[in-house]
């Protein structure tokens, strides 16, 4: 008897971890198919917060491996995932191309593509500058739906989970005024919610509060699940770029040139940095860390606790694409044509490679990778040489 107890309970405990290991498996799977990881960069910035970091380490030179040509500039940010880079074009397609620089489709959206495209569950969501947001399966590049807005869309889209978690949600702004909230699988609107003007950057969210500018001058916060306004925050002058939300905290750049850390929860602002020229760019945000690009040509870089400038790095012409930050540099492209990878503690060049065309996107970076798209209508993709 007591060996069959002893059978048994063997029994149960391997039962129990088959169960356990399964689990964690099952929500492995789910969990990187739309999450941030060292092969996949799925949206504009990484991630829904928009933080434009990654915690991988890449080496201190990098060769070109292809470039893949297009029909016209590329004003879109690529996304990379299962071993294949999205991005649009002016010429109105979008394109997935493999990570051999390979087309494996395009899909005609049939007006000019800025926004960069988001990767969730094996769809990209892009919109157009006539308004319209597509769905498209990154497989076959089948369109799956499409919603129409009355205005341009030139931010990249958001998601989030519905209360009940059941559910993923498609936020986009729009020059209609309007942040729209879309059910992602079937393009049904959910909420919408209006501004005083237009809607150029994409929507931060930590998952209950969506965080964005607008050319009427505000901070909107809105809480993503009912689409009405927690708060605005008045910041004086139009915000064209993208913020970032991080633990109640809010970082953005408006055009007048003046840097914020504003406290979300309280409203107030914690730190401020002014006299640099317009931000059109949106910040990277490490754990000590805030670093974004100006129209005054420098790259600058803050301490995010106090705002105090540690460092700024001067390029030949603007930098309107943002700044990735990595375990061990900031990768950046600037309207001169080049893409740097800078020291995170000094500022120093340790690497550059010059494209030769102005560059006003923000480059996909993953393990020993970096995509960026210029205005002379190719995708440049760096790495290692095999």
């Amino acid at each position: 008897m007591k060996h069959l107890k002893t059978q048994f309970f063997a029994s149960l405990r391997l039962c129990v971890k088959i169960i356990i290991v399964n689990l964690i498996l099952i929500l492995t799977i789910s969990f990187n198919s739309y999450a941030q990881n060292k092969t996949c960069w799925p949206s504009f910035r990484g991630n829904q917060s928009l933080t434009g970091f990654t915690n991988i380490q890449l080496p201190n030179s990098l060769k070109l491996l292809w470039s893949f040509k297009t029909g016209d500039v590329i004003k879109s940010s690529p996304v990379i995932c299962g071993k294949n880079i999205y991005i649009g074009s002016n010429d109105g397609y979008l394109y997935s191309i493999s990570e051999k620089g390979k087309l494996n489709w395009k899909f005609n959206c049939e007006s000019s593509l800025e926004a960069s495209p988001l990767f969730l569950n094996g769809i990209i969501y892009i919109g157009t500058l006539e308004g319209n947001l597509y769905a498209i399966d990154s497989k076959t590049g089948k369109l799956k739906w499409k919603y129409i807005t009355e205005g341009q869309i030139s931010g990249p889209s958001s998601w989030v989970y519905t209360t009940n978690k059941k559910e993923k949600q498609i936020i986009t702004g729009s020059y209609d005024f309007f942040l729209h909230c879309v059910n992602a699988k079937t393009g049904k609107l959910s909420w919408k919610y209006e501004t005083d003007n237009f809607i150029n950057g994409a929507p931060a969210t930590d998952g209950k509060i969506a965080a964005f500018g607008g050319c009427d001058g505000f901070i909107h916060l809105v809480n993503t699940n009912t689409g009405k306004a927690s708060d605005k925050i008045d910041v004086g002058t139009y915000i064209a770029s993208s913020p970032t939300i991080e633990k109640n905290k809010v970082y953005f750049g408006n055009y007048d040139g003046t840097f914020y850390c504003i406290d979300i929860t309280s409203k107030k602002t914690l730190w401020k940095y002014e006299g640099a020229g317009p931000f059109l760019a949106s910040p990277a945000v490490s754990a000590n860390k805030v670093i974004i690009g100006s129209q005054d040509k420098n790259v600058y870089c803050f301490d995010k606790l106090t705002g105090k400038l540690l460092w700024k790095f001067k390029t030949l012409r603007k930098v309107n694409g943002s700044a990735v930050i990595t375990k061990n540099v900031a990768v950046i492209a600037s309207g001169d044509g080049r893409v740097y990878m800078l020291n995170l503690n000094s500022g120093e060049k340790i690497w550059s490679y010059e494209i030769g065309s102005p560059i006003s996107t923000s480059p996909a970076v993953i393990n020993n990778m970096i995509v960026v798209g210029a205005e002379d209508g190719r995708v440049y993709a760096f790495g290692l040489k095999k």
